[in-house]
C-alpha cells in the first residue's frame, strides 16, 4: 500500500469513528431527555391545578450524573486499569527481555514523534498488549511476559508501534471516554427502570387520555431505554473495531515492516488460553481481545456485530498486502 492510501485509509477511518461517535453522543442525550418529553407532553393539556413538568429535571440530573461518573473515569481510568491487571512499571530494566522491550519503546516513541510512555508488564504467560492514558506524555504500555517470550524483536516492535499508533491517534482517550460512557448508560437505563415501575404507576391516567403523541414518545423512549446498554455497548465496540484497523496501518508506518506485526498476531491467535490478568472491561484495548479471541477468529456476520476487534484474518490480511511488492519485469 501507497504511503497516500495509506493517510486515506487512516482519515476514512477517523471520520467514520467520529460519526460513530456522534450517534452514540445523540442516544445518549435521547435517553437523558426522552423522559422529560414525554411527561412534559402527557401533561401540556391538563388543567392548571395539576402538575406541568416544564422543567427536564430528569435529564439534567441524568446528565449531571452521567458528567461526573465520566468525568471520575476519564481522571483516574488508566490507574485503575493498570491496577485491575496487576501490571509494574519497567522502571530499571532488568534482563534481556526487559532490556529488548525498553529499547523497542524508545525507538517507537522516536518514530512516531511522542514522548515515551511509562512502560509495564503484566505477568501473564499469554501474549498480549495494551495502551491506556489520555494521550501523548500521559500515556502507559503494557504488554505481558508471555509476549516478551514469544515474540521475536521484530514482531515486538510490531506490537509496540500498534499501541504507540493508539496513543498518537488518541485512541487511548477516545476508548477511555467510551467505556465511561458504556458503564454510564448501563447505570441510568437500570435506574430510570427502577424509578419508570414506580413513577409511571401513579401518573398514568394523564398520559391514557391527554396527547397521543405523548404515548408514542413515551413508547419509545421505553424501547430505548430497555436496549440502551446493548446499542451503546454496539457503538463503542463499532469504533474499536475502526480504530484497531487504523493502528495496524499506522504502527507498518512507523516501522515500515507491517510482515513483523502479521507475524506477530499470528501467534497471538495460535494461543488457546485466555489472558487471566485482563478483566473483560480492558479486553477491548488489547491488540486482540482475550475474551473474543474465538468470536473475532474468522470473518462474518457474528464476529461484525458482537467483536470489540476485527477479525485476526482480516487484520492479517491487509496487513500482508501493504507488504505485498511487485516484482518487476525488467
Amino acid at each position: 500500500m501507497s504511503e497516500g492510501n495509506l493517510f486515506q485509509q487512516q482519515e476514512g477511518n477517523r471520520r467514520r469513528s467520529a460519526l460513530l461517535i456522534a450517534g452514540f453522543v445523540l442516544f445518549f442525550a435521547w435517553i437523558g431527555f426522552g423522559g422529560d418529553l414525554s411527561f412534559y407532553l402527557a401533561t401540556r393539556d391538563l388543567p392548571r391545578e395539576q402538575y406541568h413538568h416544564v422543567i427536564p429535571w430528569g435529564g439534567i440530573i441524568i446528565t449531571a450524573v452521567s458528567a461526573g461518573v465520566a468525568w471520575y473515569s476519564w481522571r483516574h481510568g488508566a490507574e485503575r486499569v493498570l491496577a485491575s491487571t496487576g501490571a509494574r512499571e519497567v522502571l530499571s530494566p532488568s534482563g534481556a527481555e526487559e532490556l529488548r522491550f525498553a529499547k523497542i519503546v524508545e525507538e517507537m516513541a522516536i518514530a512516531s514523534g511522542q514522548p515515551r510512555p511509562r512502560m509495564w508488564i503484566v505477568d501473564d504467560d499469554d501474549p498480549n498488549a495494551f495502551a491506556t492514558g489520555k494521550g501523548p506524555g500521559t500515556s502507559h504500555l503494557a504488554v505481558t511476559s508471555g509476549l516478551l517470550a514469544r515474540l521475536d524483536r521484530d514482531e515486538l516492535q510490531g506490537v509496540v508501534a500498534h499501541e504507540m499508533a493508539h496513543i498518537r491517534n488518541l485512541d487511548v482517550r477516545l476508548m477511555t471516554l467510551l467505556a465511561a460512557m458504556v458503564g454510564v448508560v448501563a447505570l441510568v437505563s437500570d435506574m430510570m427502570g427502577r424509578s419508570m415501575r414506580h413513577g409511571f404507576r401513579g401518573k398514568g391516567g394523564g398520559s391514557k387520555k391527554g396527547n397521543p403523541l405523548a404515548v408514542i414518545v413515551l413508547a419509545l423512549w421505553l424501547i430505548s431505554l430497555i436496549f440502551a446498554p446493548l446499542v451503546t455497548r454496539l457503538l463503542a465496540m463499532g469504533v474499536s473495531r475502526k480504530r484497531e484497523f487504523l493502528a495496524d496501518a499506522t504502527g507498518a508506518q512507523f516501522t515500515r515492516n507491517p510482515e513483523a506485526l502479521a507475524r506477530a498476531l499470528e501467534k497471538i491467535e495460535a494461543e488457546s488460553a485466555a489472558t487471566k490478568s485482563i478483566k473483560r472491561g480492558v479486553g477491548h484495548m488489547c491488540i486482540v481481545d482475550p475474551a473474543e479471541r474465538k468470536l473475532s477468529a474468522k470473518p462474518g456476520k457474528l464476529a461484525d456485530i458482537f467483536a470489540s476487534h476485527p477479525p485476526l484474518a482480516e487484520r492479517i490480511a491487509r496487513l500482508r498486502t501493504m507488504s505485498y511488492r511487485p516484482t518487476s519485469d525488467n
